[in-house]
């Protein structure tokens, strides 16, 4: 039987929810837009540009040939979106009509923070030679 590898389960339960909430980009766009920078302009396009991009790469974190560079393209993207976290929280902006607490916005970063770890470890950036065989 066949070992399973833990990128892949990793892989697999991280991008349901980037599928989801990408989804969410296009059916509920307003509540995305609210947190678009005003300094970027157009927030239709960059809330949907960002949801298209969720979805993509969401899907693509679930399957093994796509999983490693999928997992990098959604830590830029998850960095770039801190762009949108961060205007939120200065401008003290509500997500669907709620205003987070500093204590929420704060704790969201760390999510933020471990997020992105995950995704440079699916990303195999942690791999020092290209060579280096599948972890499971």
């Amino acid at each position: 039987m066949k070992q399973i590898n833990r990128r892949n389960v990793v892989g697999i339960v991280l991008g349901i929810p980037f599928i989801l909430i990408g989804i969410n980009h296009f059916s509920q766009p307003e509540i995305f837009n609210a947190i678009v920078p005003s300094y970027l302009g157009w927030p239709y396009f960059w809330n949907y540009t960002s949801g298209a991009m969720e979805i993509i790469f969401g899907a693509g974190m679930m399957f093994f040939l796509t999983r490693k560079h999928a997992a990098r393209l959604l830590f830029i993207l998850v960095i770039l979106m801190s762009l949108a976290n961060l205007n939120m929280w200065i401008n003290d902006i509500p997500f669907n009509g709620i205003r987070m607490s500093t204590t929420a916005h704060i704790v969201r970063w760390i999510i933020q923070f471990v997020l992105l770890a995950v995704l440079l470890w699916l990303g195999e950036i942690d791999r020092l030679s290209p060579s280096a065989s599948e972890e499971s």
